[in-house]
């Protein structure tokens, strides 16, 4: 954890005194995602987007951007995902990292590449309707249903396995259960899309897509941008402790995803395809 959090000093003040102290901080760094692709005689490279987020699980967070973005679908489609070498301190050193995809992936710079900077509070903000998603998303699967304890039993399963919260209490969280409420995966960053991204990103790699047979949990709101991604994943339930945007409950309800906001000790509000819950 330690490239994920920083010591620094601080002045402390109470009603009663001021005095010097040390705190911890999440460290947040700019990471440039990059492509390879073309044929094997032709290659060629290009900077897809640049976004700010917590070091650690970089490989994670390129390939379910990558994923989620429609770029790739298959782990064949991937030759490497790599920090670049050589590249300076001044130009980025660590914090540019190059996904190699197979000649056989069609990548259109003019189509993929992002021209503006994604920044850990907002996510991808180019995306302003429904409508842009609707070629990469199909609607999820996953006829079951759960019970209302069940959710309710989530917060604070994943609240236990944050670690980095727990030092600086500056990182958002999302967490991957199954049907029984066993937390199988969790990610933490800075940025709400950054944590989801590495989520599916090591799903990804694992062959775990799509997560259809599982119920995902956001520590905060929950925007247009992150059912998109999950829609992509096939995550067919989507709670949080915040509440829904109208985008992300519009995209929810079409896409057949369950939508559930402001999950807390004593119950919580469902918005789309209640269907799935057990009173």
């Amino acid at each position: 954890m330690a490239d994920k959090v920083r010591h620094t000093e601080i002045i402390k003040s109470s009603s009663s005194a001021s005095a010097k102290s040390k705190d911890l901080l999440v460290v947040e760094e700019p990471i440039e995602i990059r492509v390879g692709y073309g044929d094997e005689d032709n290659r060629q490279q290009d900077t897809l987007s640049i976004t700010m987020r917590t070091p650690g699980d970089d490989e994670h967070l390129c390939l379910g951007f990558l994923y989620v973005e429609g770029i790739i679908s298959h782990a064949s489609e991937v030759l490497s995902a790599k920090y670049c070498q050589n590249v300076t301190e001044e130009d980025g050193g660590d914090n540019v990292m190059r996904v190699e995809l197979a000649p056989s992936v069609e990548y259109s710079s003019s189509r993929h590449k992002r021209n503006f900077y994604t920044n850990s509070s907002c996510g991808v903000c180019g995306k302003a309707s429904i409508e842009h998603v609707q070629v990469d998303c199909i609607p999820v699967t996953g006829d079951f249903r759960f019970s209302r304890d069940l959710i309710l039993r989530l917060p604070e399963k994943l609240l236990a396995a944050q670690d980095v919260f727990k030092h600086t209490g500056g990182v958002h969280a999302c967490g991957l259960f199954d049907l029984q409420g066993n937390l199988v995966l969790h990610k933490e960053d800075v940025g709400r899309h950054n944590a989801l991204d590495k989520l599916i990103g090591s799903q990804f790699v694992s062959g775990s897509l799509p997560a259809s047979e599982h119920i995902l949990l956001l520590s905060g709101r929950i925007s247009f941008e992150l059912v998109q991604k999950s829609v992509r994943a096939g995550i067919a339930v989507i709670a949080a402790v915040g509440a829904p945007s109208s985008l992300a409950v519009e995209l929810a309800e079409q896409f057949g995803v369950t939508l559930i906001g402001f999950v807390r000790e004593i119950g919580f509000n469902i918005y789309t395809n209640h269907h799935r819950v057990i009173d």
